[in-house]
């Protein structure tokens, strides 16, 4: 029989991406142990390509916790976004507006960062584990159990554990059924997304309006561009060849407008995302806090998802610290009312932002769309209530 390896620590963190790596670095400056486990790969969470515009509050927060130097030379500023629709284009400046702007940089790289740092201090984290439980999570001393990646038995002993593990993790089915409430929303669209070798086309992001579906031009380099097409639920990615792909992004995003041109090269990564708003309450139960995907996701319209798992995190840390440091539970109790204030707010800005978007085939609809886009950039206050939410709020507000 093979001997159970038991590891006492303070939090027990479940799930080695941004939000988990962030969680057990902010614990670390304040004094609190944690072991991260991670069901994936080391190389294949930090190979992952997926959201890369961070929010003011989060660069601050990032620069705060000694993360922000190759942010702040590889990342790039940007002012706002464009809001196109046939004929039009405007551009919404963000630090004019509100005084902030957003910055890009890939999440692959933030991975990268922190690893490096978890890694500096000697993180204890385990990666590529199987057969992730948790137990006990109503008590003080909760516990996770999991095989490491050689398969030998691990039984992590904790005071509290954070589920930082995506909406498929265990960490959210460890709430009962009696105790959590669930809200969905389902779209009828997804998002055809590619990678191509190519310098981006414009300085700033364009968010388009077409009769023949949604596109968005993005850019993770200055020699990558990120691109996306809605497409119908349930497409195939085989079904789009890439010169399909590139004359309907070229129509969609107004190729020969005022002159304006889309620069084509090589695709060498596409997928097609689905759409899904979810909020799960409350974010704790016992000994047991969620944070991130494991609690919510919102569309990639409004560029919320990583920041919102950042801000959870952001208030989750010094929750525990307060916690387990100074057996003070206050900031403990407010934790899953103060992070779903936020939440709620990011996910009604990205139903916005997807559903003013996104097209339907009903002509009503679209003419309410273009008036929505038409009242957004001739109104300073509907732009400002753009700009503050894109931008995003202060922690905690």
């Amino acid at each position: 029989m093979t001997r159970v390896q038991t590891v006492e620590t303070e939090v027990a963190i479940i799930g080695a991406g941004p939000a988990g790596l962030l969680l057990s670095h902010l614990l670390a400056h304040d004094g609190v142990e944690s072991v991260v486990v991670e069901h994936r790969s080391r190389s294949h969470v930090e190979s992952r390509i997926r959201a890369g515009i961070l929010e003011s509050a989060v660069v601050e927060l990032l620069d705060k916790a000694g993360l922000g130097s190759r942010l702040a030379e590889e990342g790039q500023p940007h002012r706002g976004i464009y809001l196109q629709w046939p004929g039009h284009r405007h551009h919404v400046d963000f630090v004019e507006l509100v005084g902030r702007g957003v910055h890009l940089y890939g999440q692959s790289e933030l991975q990268l960062d922190l690893g490096r740092a978890r890694d500096a201090e000697g993180q204890a984290c385990y990666y590529a584990v199987s057969g992730t439980a948790l137990h006990d999570v109503e008590t003080d001393l909760p516990s996770v159990s999991f095989a490491d990646a050689e398969g030998r038995p691990v039984r992590l002993e904790a005071r509290a554990i954070a589920g930082c593990d995506g909406k498929h993790g265990p960490s959210r089915q460890s709430i009962p059924a009696s105790v959590r409430s669930t809200f969905e929303l389902g779209y009828p669209f997804a998002w055809l997304g590619i990678l191509a070798a190519v310098p981006p086309s414009t300085d700033e992001l364009i968010y388009a309006w077409h009769p023949e579906g949604f596109a968005l031009h993005s850019m993770r380099s200055a020699a990558v561009s990120r691109l996306y097409l809605q497409v119908p639920v349930g497409t195939d990615v085989a079904e789009w060849s890439d010169e399909q792909i590139w004359d309907a992004l070229a129509t969609r995003l107004g190729e020969g407008q005022t002159g304006w041109e889309l620069e084509r090269g090589p695709i060498f990564d596409k997928a097609v995302l689905p759409f899904q708003s979810f909020v799960m309450a409350p974010m704790r139960h016992g000994r047991l806090f969620i944070a991130g995907d494991a609690a919510h996701t919102v569309p990639p319209t409004g560029a919320k998802g990583l920041n919102l798992a950042f801000a959870d995190v952001a208030l989750l840390a010094p929750a525990l610290v307060s916690l387990l440091r100074d057996g003070d539970p206050r900031l403990a109790d407010a934790y899953s009312d103060s992070a779903l204030r936020r939440v709620w707010r990011s996910t009604y800005f990205s139903w916005w932002m997807t559903t003013t978007l996104h097209t339907t085939g009903d002509p009503f609809v679209s003419e309410l769309q273009r008036t929505q886009l038409e009242m957004t950039v001739s109104s300073r206050a509907r732009a400002t209530a753009l700009a503050e939410s894109y931008a995003g709020l202060p922690i905690g507000a």
